[in-house]
Order: structure tokens, then C-alpha cells, then sequence
């Protein structure tokens, strides 16, 4: 394995990045991963599902977003839409490399819905997509809010976050994202996740126009469980696009 750990600019933001090349590999498919809310490259679904791609022979480059890991930004001011600039950034950078023949985007939870709204955005720009307990029902929980009554802050296990991250989840449309992107797409819940609403992943299966729904039965929204089974639901997903 050849590993790559550096820092991309984003107007001014550093966002923390590892690029992991199969050993033997000269060209072909890349992967960008990102993690969820709170989290980090580090996680072990994310280490897992990388690794998984890299045995598949394909390259994968986890980035860390604004706010969170070694990234630049304060966690109590991240948007998502902070977090899709990023991702163009990635993107972007992506693309450049020489040795990428498609490009891949996977994420998980919060991560999972960023990927959803980033393919939706560049539809053409993702060969496929893989979104891992996808967080839909964010801007859905946004818009519940009174506009006289969004707080000017609030704590996520006690962590606070600045209340434009619910004004600006209120503009996001997760369907309409669902809808723009054409490509294949692979859904990963588990069944006993309480964090996210596992029937937006159902739904979102059956909306896409070409969806694979790995339903984990029994497992919860970072796979304690039975994370061999996402695996092996990524590596079976995949192994039909190489």
C-alpha cells in the first residue's frame, strides 16, 4: 500500500486528506470517502470500507471536513454547505490526478447525506455512489423549527453548534438530489440504527434509478455489529463496475 497524507486548500481551509494507492496500482478507480458528524477518517467503518476498496484494487482518499479531525474550521460554525464546498474541492482535485479513471463517493451518516447533495449537484462527475447510513432526515428536522423559534445554538452530545447549521440545512432538498443522479448507487442500513430514520435509506433505494438497499439486519448506525457484512455488500457492489 502506498500512502499519501497531505493537506488541500479550500479558500484558505486545510483539509486533512490520506490517499491510499493498492500496491502494483497505476491507474484506475478512485474512491473519496468522507466520515460523519462528529467523525473522523479514523472510524473504523471508514478504515474498513477503504480498505475493502483497496483490496478491490482501487484507490481511495478519505478527507476530513471542515470543523472536524485535523481539518481547519470550528466545529460549532460547520454547514453542510461548508462541507459541499469542500467536497467540489476534493472533487476537483480528483479529477486532476493523472491516474484516475472513475471516481467513486462514499460517505457515512451526515457524510452520507453530503455525498447524496454533492451527486445531485455533479451528477456527471461520480461514476458511483455509496452512501452509508445516510443522515436524509437532516434538513427534514430543520424545517420543523418556527422561523421566530431556531435557537442560537443547540448541543449535539455536548457539543454546540451555531444555529446557521439548521437555517442553512433548511434550503437542502435531499430528493431532488436523489432524483438528478443517474449512476449506480449502493445504500447501506442497518436495521437497529436510532440515530438517522432507516426508511429514508429505504425510500431513497427506490427512488434512485439504479440503487443496490444492503439492509444490516440487527445493526446499528456504525455497524458494531456485523460491519463484515458492509463489507462485504461493498465489495460485491463494486466488483461489478471494475
Amino acid at each position: 500500500m502506498r500512502r499519501e497524507e497531505f493537506y488541500l486548500n479550500d479558500d484558505g481551509i486545510r483539509l486533512h486528506a490520506k490517499l491510499d494507492r493498492p500496491e502494483g496500482f497505476e491507474t484506475g478507480p478512485l474512491c473519496i470517502v468522507i466520515h460523519g458528524l462528529t467523525g473522523n477518517m479514523e472510524e473504523r467503518q471508514n478504515v474498513a470500507v477503504s480498505r475493502a476498496m483497496n483490496e478491490l484494487g482501487i484507490a481511495t482518499l478519505r478527507v476530513e471536513l471542515y470543523g472536524h479531525g485535523l481539518s481547519d474550521g470550528d466545529f460549532e460554525f460547520h454547514t453542510l454547505e461548508k462541507w459541499l464546498h469542500n467536497i467540489d474541492t476534493v472533487t476537483d482535485y480528483a479529477k486532476s490526478l493523472d491516474f484516475v479513471t472513475k471516481l467513486y463517493l462514499c460517505g457515512h451518516s451526515q457524510g452520507g447525506l453530503a455525498v447524496i447533495l454533492a451527486a445531485g449537484r455533479r451528477p456527471d462527475d461520480y461514476d458511483a455512489l455509496l452512501p452509508l447510513s445516510p443522515a436524509i432526515m437532516i434538513p427534514r428536522l430543520a424545517k420543523e423549527f418556527p422561523d421566530d423559534a431556531v435557537p442560537e445554538y443547540f448541543l449535539f452530545h455536548d457539543l454546540r453548534i451555531d444555529r446557521e447549521y439548521i437555517l442553512a440545512n433548511r434550503a437542502l432538498d435531499p430528493d431532488a438530489a436523489i432524483r438528478a443522479y443517474h449512476g449506480p448507487v449502493l445504500l447501506v442500513q442497518g436495521t437497529a440504527d436510532t440515530t438517522v430514520v432507516p426508511q429514508d435509506a429505504y425510500d431513497a433505494a427506490e427512488t434512485y434509478d439504479n440503487a443496490t438497499l444492503a439492509i444490516i439486519e440487527g445493526d446499528t448506525h456504525c455497524y458494531d455489529y456485523h460491519l463484515d457484512e458492509v463489507v462485504d455488500a461493498v465489495k460485491a457492489f463494486l466488483g461489478t463496475l471494475i
